[in-house]
């Protein structure tokens, strides 16, 4: 309730609401959004929904919210958890996709402290559990923990992310989890690139394009990642041997999903990749088209996600290398 009360209230902060103001656009008591926005309620799923709508949040903040149920049965196994329940961890799972949408939407500082709090508890829990569920709780717990070390990052608290991100990589590799200990590695090459630290690049994505179990659609990014550290470097034949290695993964990616863990895979998506590659390459017109197609490709829901700064600024450097 707390969590959920925290994200609304920034949410409509956000979108430039004041309580009052939320409240009369919505036609609910204001006293009543107020108990809500401050924790000491929990709202019904019609609030949520509205809430939602309200700032555009796209479903993510109403799932944010468990069911009453749902609930009672998280915070029952966070008192016993060795009497964890698959229902429990796909709860969980669920609340952590959510995060995510929201994430796509809100500044990054906005999720942090709800995200952290999931994250601790979710951590908590898997210490005690026991039975046939604990594997998967690892997994969500794993992305739990990459996913506040995303946050971290972009927030440039560069420490803090590497460690979580460290950690993230011990628990997938406990799921026996490869696709989320390839994206844990592949953050990891993103806090490199916003250091500047071209070793940092190529040695992250490379581990997490060598990584068993990555889904395709990783590899190729994570190769054309490398590839551009590599190049920045000034190591052009291994970068070019790089861009060889993603681009013979093209049709195997394509004919798969995107892991449910790393839902923005797309082709689409990878053009962005292939564009930052091309940058470093210094092949600018290519780089551009790349980029453009890449943004333009998007769903629209993602076109001003915060982290999209960085394939913005990078074809504006483009566009002007040309």
């Amino acid at each position: 309730m707390r969590d959920f009360a925290e994200l609304a209230r920034r949410a409509l902060t956000d979108s430039g609401y004041s309580m009052k103001a939320a409240a009369r656009a919505m036609n609910y008591d204001p006293a009543y959004l107020s108990r809500v926005l401050n924790g000491k309620q929990q709202p019904s799923r019609s609030l949520a929904s509205a809430m939602d709508t309200l700032v555009g949040a796209d479903g993510a903040l109403v799932d944010a919210l468990l069911a009453e149920d749902d609930a009672a049965r998280v915070a029952r196994t966070a008192a016993e958890p060795s009497r964890l329940d698959g229902r429990t961890v796909e709860s969980l799972a669920g609340v952590l996709a959510a995060y995510r949408r929201l994430d796509d939407s809100t500044p990054p500082e906005h999720v942090v402290p709800a995200a952290l709090r999931q994250t601790r508890d979710v951590l908590r829990m898997l210490r005690g559990a026991r039975g046939p569920y604990r594997d998967r709780l690892a997994e969500v717990a794993s992305e739990w923990v990459q996913f506040s070390g995303w946050l971290f990052a972009q927030l440039r608290r560069d420490g803090e992310a590497v460690r979580l991100l460290n950690d993230a990589v011990e628990l997938a590799d406990e799921a026996r989890n490869g696709t989320l200990a390839a994206q844990a590695l592949n953050f990891k090459g993103y806090v490199s690139r916003r250091q500047g630290r071209p070793q940092g690049v190529a040695r992250w994505f490379a581990a997490a394009a060598g990584t068993p179990g990555a889904h395709p659609a990783q590899r190729i990014g994570d190769y054309l990642q490398a590839a551009g550290g590599l190049a920045d470097m000034g190591a052009l034949t291994p970068a070019l041997h790089m861009v060889e290695r993603a681009e013979k993964l093209t049709d195997e990616a394509a004919a798969l999903p995107p892991p449910a863990t790393a839902y923005w895979l797309t082709p689409d998506f990878n053009r962005l990749n292939m564009g930052i590659c091309l940058l470093s390459l210094h092949r600018y017109s290519d780089a551009a088209g790349h980029l453009e197609a890449g943004l333009a490709g998007l769903p629209e829901e993602l076109r001003d996600a915060p982290w999209t700064w960085e394939h913005k600024a990078a074809l504006r450097k483009a566009v002007e290398g040309m």
